[in-house]
């Protein structure tokens, strides 16, 4: 079973009970299957009921939610030949970010993401997905080898920010951020962005600024995380889901406001639910994307990209 959200509580008891009657007929030889069927179909129906009027800190909740696919699950069921650099060729190896040379549809790219791990040891090991200046230098040179190479760029954001340590910003935090910025609005080749999960401020945004930007449905985009917001605005983390509702940070609310392009549907209950139907659903949206801009020349992908980004805003 899923692990389920504080609003899913009401789902969440329908489907104890389900499993509970299956292991009673299991067990007991005694036929259940038309009392499981009715339970199953109410569980279904209040799951769509649900999910069709999420809130915004709701949504939040469900872009967090640790079982959604990550970035090594996408590498897998989207890409083939798969080739891993590392590196940003002056201080270290972030792991937060990662990429590499892959295979997407018959297409040679390249794929760059946040990966913020799975379980305890991979999340300490990924930095829960929060860049240092290192994997934001990485980027930058992965996008500069892929334009000398003539290959689009993909990129996959999942992070709720850059990373803040002291060090970071010892290093440059905000100066690798803007030079990845600068890094993908430059580019001569096709770039496509994804957020799959947390778009987390500029952490997010330097490896966003693609010719297309998609978003799922479930996912969040904005410049502070809602309780950051709420501290800020109210003293109190307590008030974030006034802050996500004022935030706009939907992908409903983005694709309105001309921020994103394109909304990628999830399964019914989230990404983590159905995981293999989300990365297929995503993978037709990059295919779909990247068709309309390979075969522009530098020129047009450069001038395409900074129309499309000083429109943002604009009244």
């Amino acid at each position: 079973m899923p692990t389920f959200l504080d609003f899913e509580k009401p789902i969440a008891e329908l489907e104890a009970r389900i499993a509970e009657l299956r292991e009673t007929g299991a067990d007991g030889g005694v036929d259940l299957s038309a009392e499981i069927a009715k339970l199953q179909a109410k569980s279904d129906k209040l799951l769509r009921d649900t999910f069709a009027r999420l809130t915004a800190w709701q949504k939040t909740q469900i872009a967090r939610h640790p079982e959604r696919p990550h970035f090594k699950d996408y590498i897998a069921g989207l890409f083939s030949e798969f080739v891993p650099l590392a590196g940003d060729r002056g201080f270290a190896d972030d792991q937060a970010i990662l990429g590499g040379f892959a295979t997407f549809r018959g297409h040679r790219v390249m794929v760059i993401g946040h990966e913020k791990g799975d379980d305890t040891a991979s999340r300490l090991r990924h930095n829960f997905g929060m860049g240092k200046p290192e994997g934001y230098r990485k980027a930058v040179r992965l996008m500069e080898l892929a334009d000398r190479s003539g290959l689009p760029v993909l990129t996959l954001v999942d992070t709720s920010g850059a990373f803040p340590g002291l060090q970071a910003e010892e290093r440059g935090q905000a100066e690798a951020i803007a030079r990845s910025t600068e890094a993908s609005l430059a580019l001569g080749v096709p770039m496509v962005a994804a957020v799959v999960g947390e778009g987390g401020s500029g952490g997010a945004v330097a490896l966003a600024c693609g010719n297309r930007v998609l978003m799922f449905e479930h996912a969040v985009y904005s410049v502070i995380s809602p309780e950051g917001c709420a501290s800020i605005l109210w003293r109190t983390a307590d008030k974030a889901p006034e802050a996500a509702e004022a935030m706009k940070v939907t992908a409903q609310d983005l694709k309105a406001l001309g921020v994103i392009d394109t909304i990628v549907p999830e399964p019914i209950g989230g990404a983590h639910r159905q995981p293999t139907g989300a990365i297929a659903a995503l993978g037709d949206a990059l295919d779909h994307a990247l068709g309309e801009l390979v075969g522009l020349s530098p020129e047009a992908l450069r001038k395409e990209r900074r129309a499309k980004f000083l429109a943002m805003g604009r009244v």
